[in-house]
């Protein structure tokens, strides 16, 4: 999305020339953090509020050199942590691509889900019930990509 071609993941190719992922300064495994989410976005959206706390377990983020990168085209930062630093990041025009820092997970009961995992799972469910009944005049690509406006 970035138009990174060699971008890499330093876990699985540390002496790669572009680590888009890079390990953190800090671990975060075990940590939980508050989290601001931008208003009108997915996320915020979905978890009906714009601030939220979670529990990381992980010990790679997004390299630092690249934040500027995001969000110049349909890849937008929509969380950040109180420092600034991106933890959650949607992909603006697809029915539901959200991606997190934090694995939301550790803090999903049965008797109390965690609002990302069943929103996917109700978009899941919505995709294959519908079987993917485009509107007339409408793209698949356009479904559900006007939800930020």
């Amino acid at each position: 999305m970035l138009g990174i071609q060699d971008a890499e993941h330093e876990e699985s190719a540390p002496e790669a020339s572009r680590l888009l992922i890079s390990k953190l300064s800090c671990s975060l495994v075990g940590q939980i953090e508050r989290i601001k989410i931008i208003s009108g976005t997915l996320a915020q959206q979905v978890y009906g509020q714009e601030e939220v706390t979670e529990e990381y377990c992980c010990n790679y983020g997004l390299n630092p050199e690249y934040q500027a990168e995001i969000g110049k085209g349909a890849l937008k930062v929509v969380g950040v942590n109180p420092a600034g630093e991106v933890r959650i990041v949607e992909l603006w025009g697809h029915r539901f691509f959200i991606a997190t820092l934090f694995l939301p997970q550790l803090s999903s009961l049965p008797q109390r889900p965690h609002p990302l995992i069943t929103a996917y799972l109700k978009e899941a469910l919505d995709f294959g019930r519908v079987g993917r009944k485009v509107k007339e005049g409408e793209s698949q690509g356009d479904v559900h990509a006007n939800h930020n406006e």
